[in-house]
């Protein structure tokens, strides 16, 4: 499955923040890079703007690792972050973040077209970022 998500992906983002209003779009590219076997760099870049108008460059670079019917995701340093099934769900989706709430839900329905949705909640933040990817 690994070889599946190799490449690069137009990925747009949506963000609806419900407690401060700073809602926004980010447009740019994600990379799966092949490290090892079944182990992807994922990286993505992009610029996110936000309703203000104000615009800031966006970079972020995790692990992906493909192991028996999950894919375990890493941060950089190989931290945990979470785990999914290629059904798009389980148990693993969720990441505690001090005081903060982080719930991923894949969407691999309209394959190859996917959709990260990440719901945020916690004292300092309450919002949805959505992503979709398409194969360039």
């Amino acid at each position: 499955m690994a070889v599946d998500f190799e490449g690069v992906w137009a990925l747009r983002r949506t963000i609806v923040d419900r407690r401060d209003g700073q809602n926004g779009t980010l447009a740019g590219q994600a990379v799966f890079m092949t490290t090892q076997p079944d182990h992807l760099t994922y990286e993505e870049t992009g610029r996110l703007t936000l309703e203000s108008g104000v615009t800031l460059e966006a970079q972020r670079r995790y692990q992906w690792v493909f192991a028996a019917g999950a894919v375990i995701v890493t941060f950089e340093d190989g931290r945990p972050f979470h785990s999914f099934t290629p059904e798009g769900h389980a148990a693993g989706t969720d990441h505690p973040c001090g005081d903060d709430f982080y719930t991923v839900r894949y969407d691999f329905t309209a394959w190859p077209v996917w959709r990260a949705v990440w719901t945020v909640k916690g004292p300092r933040k309450d919002y949805v970022s959505t992503s979709t990817y398409r194969p360039l």
